[in-house]
């Protein structure tokens, strides 16, 4: 089942067999395990925020947003998976789709196994089709409308992080098929035109999604919309697209706290989010993407205090990651997921193994299936897939990249 990798490969050392570590090897298998089991069940399954399709809720001869919130929140609160007793959908996620479609291109490179470029392509072909419509450009949200204090967000109204995932994942894909680039490069057009990028005194900011109307800014939306900007200069040579993403990481770094880290919202007050882990991680990592393609070190006070402040702050010792910087739980796997994704690309091998061994010991159910969340005096055993599957074989699929290769898009 095995061929020759691509010619563009960015695997460098494609690892013969044998020529891995047992642990690495080990690794590897789980990667594989965990693309496997979202693979038998088509990549869909529960997510994080999906309450509001619950078909008991929508059955109700009423619609009240207290109502609405009560559901969508108790489902995502429980301690166990109330999910199948309330009748909620299990839907394909569009940035789950995303992330399955760089691990599946990611275990391509080191397999050789050209099942894992069909599943690439195939989930590459969906993100096309199925991108919000009525809007400027490529862009994506997510599948289940959303109850919230100022309006009933529908279903697929597309958001910058989906967005960003979905032309990174686009790009990817562009080495196989031009088509895929050529509609990722119309997100240009979603960043700047529907998030309102504007330029002020210390750079430039954009809102998190079409037609806000509050008055805060979401710090880590910015700074993934920066990422993707970054994304299409690596692959397009646009200066342009380098000048929005630096105004969009100048402005960002003027409201990193003397700690560190970076609150939610501009102002903080905006939300009872504070400096949580993986909204920082999103962060850190842009400003990684952005010196590993832009050749200088513009950020590199920034980048440095933020690095310090993620790792001492937002992770023990051991591993485990904590909620925030003054809370430990619950301890989340997509913390850890993004914890795996930065220090591999800061080249810190040996903590990216501690929060993988963390992982495995807390959140691991085997045969590639992984749990959402650690609690003080419990666990949540149940599996969610775009935040527990999609992020762990992605980040996987990064430490690969970045231990055998030279980093992905």
């Amino acid at each position: 089942m095995s061929e020759p990798l691509h010619a563009d490969s960015r695997i460098e050392a494609r690892p013969a067999e044998g020529d891995l570590s047992d642990r690495d090897a080990y690794l590897q298998q789980v990667m594989l395990d965990a693309l496997s089991y979202a693979r038998q069940r088509n990549y869909t399954g529960y997510d994080y925020f999906d309450g509001m399709s619950s078909r008991l809720l929508r059955a109700l001869p009423v619609e009240n947003k207290w109502l609405n919130i009560a559901v969508q929140e108790s489902i995502k609160r429980a301690p166990v998976n109330v999910r199948p007793l309330f009748l909620v959908e299990q839907r394909r996620n569009f940035k789950g789709s995303a992330l399955f479609t760089m691990a599946n291109e990611t275990a391509y490179q080191l397999t050789g196994d050209r099942t894992y470029l069909d599943q690439a392509r195939h989930l590459a072909d969906w993100l096309v089709d199925e991108q919000s419509e009525d809007f400027a450009g490529f862009c994506g949200g997510h599948r289940h409308q959303m109850q919230q204090l100022r309006e009933l967000r529908p279903a697929n109204t597309p958001n910058v992080v989906p967005t960003s995932y979905g032309v990174k994942s686009l790009l990817r894909m562009a080495t196989y098929d031009d088509d895929y680039g050529e509609t990722a490069h119309t997100a240009e057009r979603f960043v700047v035109d529907e998030l309102d990028y504007t330029e002020l005194d210390g750079g430039a900011r954009i809102v998190y999604q079409p037609l806000f109307d509050g008055d805060f800014y979401t710090l880590n939306g910015g700074a993934v919309g920066a990422r993707l900007l970054v994304d299409l200069y690596d692959h397009f040579g646009a200066d342009r697209h380098l000048n929005r993403a630096r105004q969009l990481l100048d402005y960002i770094a003027t409201k990193q706290a003397a700690v560190g880290g970076w609150a939610y919202r501009d102002p903080p007050s905006a939300s009872h989010l504070s400096m949580d882990n993986h909204h920082n991680g999103f962060i850190v990592e842009s400003y990684q993407r952005y010196h590993e393609v832009a050749g200088d070190q513009r950020y590199e006070e920034t980048l440095d205090r933020a690095l310090s402040f993620y790792r001492d702050l937002l992770f023990e010792a051991d591993g485990a990651p904590n909620w925030d910087e003054r809370r430990s739980y619950p301890r989340d796997i997509h913390a850890a997921t993004q914890g795996i994704i930065v220090f591999s690309k800061a080249g810190d091998f040996e903590f990216v193994r501690r929060i993988v061994d963390w992982v495995l010991a807390n959140l691991y159910a085997g045969e590639g299936q992984f749990y959402y969340q650690q609690r003080r005096f419990y666990t949540k055993r149940f599996t969610l897939m775009r935040w527990c599957q999609a992020w762990m074989a992605y980040a996987l699929s990064v430490y690969f990249e970045e231990r055998y290769g030279g980093g992905g898009t």
